[in-house]
């Protein structure tokens, strides 16, 4: 068998090594060049997808209607599998809530369990002070000993006296609480991206200092959590944490996730926020099941060792997460993954003072999360030089990545307008079989999809909080006609800021990162 393989091996044809020899000879060579094409090709791919429908319909009407029918059928494939996994993870999530974490570890591991410490890098810039609070009294309800996490909370330089008097308040508030909690005050460093990537390699390097360098902790006993400031962990966390890392083969080649959910403000944010939480809380739910697909996203755990040794966050982008995971993976030559937790980390929707502050709350985050798209060019550049990564294995995972981040602004567009383009603008075409029969076939594929958007609903009423104060007849009427708004809100808070972050970067008009407000 293992001979077959070898003989399978992509490898192995002389074509392809001359071909790939030839490709990272040339990407050495042009690092800026290569890097500007790169950065132009996802707003390429894209327009040209939403646009192709257009003006493909006066000029090859039928390879526009077999182009509308295959993404029905991509659409209906990626709905089936969010709704199947979903369920699957909701059934994993319940069950390890109830799980008693803590017990499990003084039982099977009695001897080692509380020698693993946990730093918690918490990077904030102008956040209120009572969400700091709120997420360090979550903190203080973990299983595990609180003497065993150690609490960095990185202020921005920039932010001033404020960052000093939260400071001040929070120390004195829980200073006494855990194992440590230290304040740090990141400066402006020149060739620094400002955001949440250089803020965390800064607070994570500080923290090394404190714990490993001063106190003499071990480094090969201690795991990094970056924790948005308004992450909520659930309290058994940092136990079911402490488990995978002493029983997992390789506690140095793994980052851990949660399942992001927004539901602390849920019940607060407007109807079509409301929506996009609950799509967002579902999908980073069903993740957690894919492996093949599961990055870290916005708070995750992995081990201070592993971000030492690979030289920590990247301080010149925007996006750490995914940044992390391919840094991670390409350095590790592909022995590396991202291992499910599967408990809640709850977040907070995007909100703002009045709706309309809200609404361009939600949108500015959107357009930095579709910002992950100048990630692709690092991305595929590694992908091209790296040496001794699987091939299969490194292909998969980049293209999936690729899928995702090409697609974000295309997906509403070929599926609400794109099979109505050709029958209307060509009437030669519309006079055909395919033509007359275009809308109703791709409609009947997509309204297979809204058995996807029906469990989408069970699982999020399922999993909500309970609403403050009560809920009124009206409110539980209400709940299911708010997915209603998906069409629209799907176009404005999807599709635009897809577009726009894909056309900055194709422009070169790069972005700035903007903290997501908190109220």
């Amino acid at each position: 068998m293992e001979h077959t393989l070898k003989a399978l091996s992509i490898s192995n044809y002389p074509l392809y090594t001359t071909t790939v020899k030839n490709l990272k000879t040339y990407v050495r060579r042009h690092p800026i060049r290569t890097q500007r094409f790169l950065e132009i090709l996802p707003g390429f791919v894209s327009w040209s997808l939403i646009l192709f429908p257009v003006w493909g319909s006066f000029i090859v009407p039928e390879w526009v209607a077999y182009y509308v029918i295959g993404f029905a059928v991509y659409w209906v494939y990626r709905s089936f599998s969010l709704a199947i996994l979903a369920i699957a993870a909701h059934f994993r999530i319940k069950a390890e809530q109830n799980f008693q974490w803590r017990s499990d570890l003084e039982l099977q591991l009695p001897d080692t369990w509380d020698s693993i410490h946990h730093i918690v890098v918490i990077p904030t810039y102008k956040e209120p002070i009572s969400t700091l609070e709120r997420t360090l009294t979550a903190l203080s309800t973990q299983s595990y000993p609180l003497q065993n996490l150690h609490i960095m909370l990185s202020f921005e330089k920039r932010e001033g006296r404020d960052a000093h008097d939260k400071a001040a308040q929070l120390t004195k508030q829980f200073g006494s609480t855990f194992g440590h909690l230290w304040t740090t005050f990141h400066p402006d460093i020149e060739g620094e991206v400002k955001g949440k990537s250089s803020n965390t390699n800064w607070g994570a390097q500080e923290a090394k200092k404190h714990l490993i360098d001063t106190e003499g902790y071990a480094i090969e006993r201690i795991t990094i959590t970056s924790e948005d400031a308004d992450a909520l962990f659930h309290h058994h966390y940092f136990s079911a944490l402490t488990y995978s890392f002493l029983t997992i083969e390789k506690p140095y080649n793994v980052i851990w996730q949660g399942a992001i959910v927004f539901y602390n403000n849920i019940w607060s944010v407007p109807a079509p926020v409301r929506v996009l939480a609950s799509m967002f809380s579902v999908i980073q739910m069903h993740i957690l099941m894919r492996r093949d697909r599961l990055i870290n996203f916005s708070t995750y755990s992995t081990s201070l060792k592993h971000v030492d040794d690979i030289g920590y966050w990247d301080t010149d982008v925007i996006p750490e997460d995914y940044r992390l995971f391919f840094k991670s993976y390409f350095t590790k030559q592909g022995d590396f993954e991202v291992e499910p937790i599967f408990l809640p980390i709850y977040a907070d929707a995007a909100q703002s003072d009045g709706v309309w502050s809200t609404f361009k709350n939600q949108y500015e985050q959107l357009k930095r999360w579709a910002w992950g798209v100048s990630d692709d060019a690092y991305i595929i550049r590694q992908y091209i030089l790296a040496e001794n990564v699987p091939f299969w294995d490194k292909t998969v995972r980049v293209l999936k990545t690729i899928e995702d981040h090409f697609l974000w602004p295309v997906n509403w567009f070929a599926v609400t307008v794109a099979a109505f383009l050709p029958p209307l603008l060509n009437d030669e075409f519309n006079r055909t079989i395919l033509g007359k029969t275009l809308p109703q076939v791709t409609s009947s594929l997509l309204t297979l999809s809204l058995i996807s958007a029906v469990i989408i609903f069970v699982i999020d009423a399922l999993n909500r909080p309970p609403r403050p104060g009560g809920r009124s007849l009206f409110s539980y009427i209400m709940q299911p006609i708010e997915f209603l708004l998906l069409p629209v809100v799907g176009f404005f808070f999807s599709a635009l800021p897809g577009v726009d972050a894909h056309t900055r970067l194709m422009l070169g008009k790069y972005i700035e990162y903007k903290v997501t407000e908190k109220v």
